[in-house]
């Protein structure tokens, strides 16, 4: 190649970086380069280590968008000096990863080295295009790097998963996409440009808004350089910002991860008693479109399950929000939700009614051919009598207490204890009240 050849390669590259969003112009060159993944990239962590041995294995990025697994991708066939190959799952087939395939097998025999093959989406490929890259991650033909925003253990084939190490990208914090933002700012070659004034408090403004996105910053940034360039002015402000993005992101997926790890959060706040926390979830949920019937028949399974009997209106209450949701939808509904979930987070907490589900559930497996005792038995048949059903039964109403000492359990399963209230709210009184039936009912301890 000549002098002139490597003047041309040069000049055809500033003009593809000239060309390219702000996004693109500056992702990161370098390990260093990356913001907020230090849980990656920095010293002695695995994925740094595995990178610098410059013999990296298949790897799956698992993260939200704009974490830099693409980057992170990049940079594993550079430290591999290695032929980078990408295809995207939405449009990729069969065909094309054997194609891939094929020439990343051929560069190895004729000595030009290893094939990084970088799959944007993987979770997107069926079974016969992820069974397809198979024997080339097994043999070594190529290095996979997988990118995905979903569960890669859900959505990616466990053979696949099985030769890849599983490597977790996280959002970015405001300070992360504020370091990119001034990174971009300043930077005379790749940046928006120097002719433009952006005031570190515009910056703050967008990494505030994206959600931990680091090329979401970066493309309303570029989008809001383009507005007041066009407007003939030379300082970006606040509203060219909110016209470049329109309204704040909130990272959420109804059919992905998100979508469980925000109501994983939501639930465990509510159950840990903490309404701040419960709020922001709930409306965290709500300002991303989920279904608010999803949320209520959350919060009706929650009030059995983690405060029962500690305080009897609790069901009512989260029963009462499903129906006002049911009644009026959204968006006057979320005063409903928004009273249910303050009502339970407060609430005190017992989970006697689930140990007592398994308890029964456990006596049940082990009891499962008892036989009902023939005093229980009904009797409404003719001649049932006469083989003993229901008679000796013992009818409580009789009796002034209201309750009469009688075997209700099966022989196999006498003397089980399933239910053990507690001491808090409402359970107090409800385990008194079971010491004075139990005494009547000849029962032992409940504690």
């Amino acid at each position: 190649m000549t002098s002139q050849d490597d003047l041309f390669a040069e000049e055809r590259a500033e003009n593809r970086l000239a060309a390219a969003p702000l996004a693109a112009r500056m992702r990161p060159r370098s390990l260093d380069e990356i913001a907020g993944q230090d849980h990656l990239v920095g010293e002695g962590t695995a994925f740094r280590s595995l990178l610098d041995s410059a013999k990296p294995s298949s790897l799956i990025l698992w993260g939200p968008a704009g974490t830099g697994k693409t980057t992170l991708a990049r940079l594993t066939a550079k430290a591999a000096k290695a032929y980078f190959a990408e295809l995207s799952a939405t449009s990729a087939g069969v065909k094309d990863v054997r194609a891939v395939l094929a020439g990343a097998r051929q560069r190895l025999e004729e000595g030009r080295g290893r094939t990084v093959l970088f799959i944007d989406e993987i979770h997107r490929f069926n079974k016969a295009q992820q069974d397809a890259l198979l024997p080339g991650v097994e043999n070594g033909t190529v290095i996979l790097v997988g990118a995905t925003t979903e569960n890669p253990f859900f959505e990616v084939n466990s053979p696949l998963i099985s030769r890849c190490t599983i490597f977790r990208t996280e959002a970015l914090d405001p300070d992360d996409v504020l370091m990119v933002l001034r990174a971009a700012r300043d930077d005379p070659v790749r940046g928006p440009g120097q002719d433009l004034e952006i005031p570190d408090g515009v910056l703050e403004v967008i990494a505030e808004r994206v959600g931990g996105d680091a090329r979401l910053a970066l493309n309303t940034l570029d989008v809001a350089a383009t507005v007041v360039r066009g407007a003939g002015r030379s300082t970006v402000a606040d509203d060219d910002v909110v016209e470049a993005l329109q309204r704040r992101v909130i990272r959420y997926d109804k059919a992905g991860d998100r979508h469980y790890d925000v109501i994983s959060a939501f639930i465990k706040s509510v159950r840990g008693s903490d309404p701040d926390a419960a709020l922001y979830w709930l409306h965290t949920m709500l300002e991303a479109g989920e279904d608010p019937k999803f949320i209520a028949r959350r919060m009706v399974i929650l009030a059995s399950e983690d405060i029962g009997l500690a305080d009897h209106r609790a069901l009512g209450i989260a029963t009462d929000a499903y129906r006002a949701i049911e009644l009026i939808g959204l968006p006057e509904g979320a005063y409903a939700l928004t009273h249910a979930a303050v009502y339970l987070a407060t609430a005190p907490k017992s989970n006697t009614i689930a140990t007592a589900m398994i308890a029964t559930r456990d006596l049940i497996e082990r009891t499962a051919s008892a036989a009902v005792p023939p005093h229980l038995r009904s009797a409404a048949a003719a001649g049932q009598r006469s083989l003993g059903d229901g008679v000796d039964y013992r009818y409580p109403h009789s009796n002034p207490s209201g309750v009469v000492p009688q075997q209700y359990l099966p022989d196999a399963a006498v003397g089980a204890i399933l239910f053990r209230p507690g001491d808090r709210g409402d359970e107090e009184a409800v385990r008194q009240r079971l010491d004075e039936i139990d005494a009547r009912l000849g029962k032992r301890s409940r504690k």
